[in-house]
């Protein structure tokens, strides 16, 4: 299925720009500019820059003069609009209206009688038409479009950004189309397995012991507690290698402590023996 973006009298360049760059975010590429403000606005600089990378999408878009030029080929049509107008194609929610057009049937007259078809068929191509920045569509050319997309906004300011807007509806658009999912990470965590997770808690144990947090003769079921927290958070071999480089600088820390103390004795009058930590169980 063919999707056309159609930029009618767009006065900015800035958002010519944004509009490749939101069409190409979305995975479309087919751009048409009908009469725009500047006939060089596919090389200007401000277009350029605000495009951000999707250069490929101004490479290949065209300017025409005509809007049947720019329909060509389009066999459903839709306006865009801030506000529904009295007269014309019906006025709903883009992804309303995106529903209804790939999943439901309409019924046409065939010549020999009612049928139920597909309202899209392979081939079939989708335009989505955008007014003047200042302006918007005219009536004239929404007429002749099957429906009027509005996008839900804050009643007491609705006023969007041509670039927003384009953006909004390729991404609603390529939502009804089945989207692109959440790309995955490109590489998954490896877990650790038991003998690491038993190796690192027998690396704490020594640390803990060697700082008085742990009384070996009594060692309760501190050390069964901390596999079971190892467990539930199925610790990865980079957090195990973590883990084990902090029981390693604490170890080296407990060290010179207690090197220190002892020089310190050496060299000092006798004092009282320094409390102990509190030994957890």
């Amino acid at each position: 299925m063919q999707t056309r973006f159609i930029l009618i009298n767009t006065s900015h360049a800035g958002n010519v720009g944004a509009c490749a760059r939101a069409m190409k975010v979305m995975g479309f590429g087919d751009l048409v500019l009908v009469a725009p403000r500047w006939a060089n606005v596919l090389r200007r600089e401000e277009t350029i820059q605000r495009a951000s990378g999707a250069l490929d999408v101004l490479k290949n878009a065209r300017i025409v003069s005509t809007l049947d030029e720019a329909l060509d080929g389009m066999t459903h049509l839709c306006a865009t609009a801030m506000t529904p107008r009295d007269f014309g194609p019906p006025t709903v929610a883009p992804r309303e209206h995106f529903e209804k057009l790939l999943k439901k049937e309409q019924t046409v007259f065939t010549g020999k009688g009612l049928e139920a078809e597909n309202i899209m068929k392979p081939g079939s191509g989708v335009a989505f038409l955008f007014g003047s920045e200042r302006f918007g569509m005219r009536n004239e050319d929404v007429y002749r479009c099957h429906v009027c997309l509005s996008i839900p906004t804050n009643p007491a300011f609705g006023s969007l950004n041509l670039g927003a807007a384009i953006q909004v509806i390729a991404y609603e658009w390529r939502l009804a189309l089945g989207g692109f999912g959440v790309q995955p990470a490109t590489s998954a965590p490896v877990h650790a397995d038991a003998q690491q997770v038993s190796g690192m808690l027998e690396h704490w144990q020594q640390v803990l012991v060697a700082i008085d947090f742990l009384d070996p003769e009594a060692p309760k079921k501190l050390m069964p507690r901390l596999n079971q927290l190892a467990n539930r958070a199925q610790i990865t071999v980079e957090e195990i290698h973590i883990l084990r480089g902090i029981a390693k600088a604490v170890a080296q820390l407990a060290e010179h402590a207690k090197a220190a103390t002892g020089a310190n004795a050496d060299t000092a009058a006798p004092a009282a023996a320094p409390a102990k930590m509190p030994v957890r169980r």
